[in-house]
């Protein structure tokens, strides 16, 4: 299970997409651990068991141990933030903005890895996940970190390429079982 593999199984209708997965993650500019982080948070922020198991694999031999656990992390914890967050700014009553959250998230002090990782692949994931008060959060941290807007958008289009390829696949394979 490879890339390649998952690659291989795009339909021709989206050959788009395969070209695009094969662009994002085969000629991103991206440091490693960033890369295959920004790959692994968004492939399960993506919902898609398929894309999930031909991608992480190869994530989990291009990250650290501690880099492999954080990416899930960022998944996990902006799966709770994302509806969250984005459930209070839809809201017409601005006071719920003004309400405690009271919800731990205590992974986003201490992730494990540099700062500056988590909070990209927590933006990719809040690209998957459609919150604009999370991305606009973490894009202003990685911002004032000294991150350049090209690396930002690297991650996001990642993400994008990701989850057009889980909707895709889980569509043929849904019409594939009637």
């Amino acid at each position: 299970m490879s890339l390649d593999s998952l690659k291989s199984a795009i339909p021709d209708f989206a050959k788009d997409l395969k070209l695009n997965l094969g662009s994002v993650i085969g000629n991103s500019d991206l440091p490693q651990q960033q890369l295959w982080g920004t790959v692994l948070s968004c492939a399960i922020a993506a919902r898609s068991p398929l894309v999930l198991r031909e991608l992480e694999p190869e994530a989990k031999a291009n990250l650290s141990p501690e880099a492999y656990t954080a990416a899930k992390s960022a998944a996990a914890i902006m799966a709770m933030n994302n509806v969250f967050y984005r459930t209070r700014h839809l809201l017409s009553d601005p006071e719920y903005g003004t309400l405690r959250a009271g919800l731990r998230m205590n992974v986003i002090g201490n992730p494990g890895v540099e700062k500056v990782d988590f909070e990209l692949w927590s933006l990719a994931v809040s690209a998957i996940n459609g919150c604009g008060q999370c991305l606009d959060s973490h894009e202003q941290v990685l911002r004032k970190a000294g991150v350049d807007r090209e690396t930002i958008q690297e991650a996001f289009k990642i993400a994008s390429v990701i989850q057009a390829v889980a909707v895709t696949l889980d569509a043929e394979a849904a019409l594939a079982a009637e």
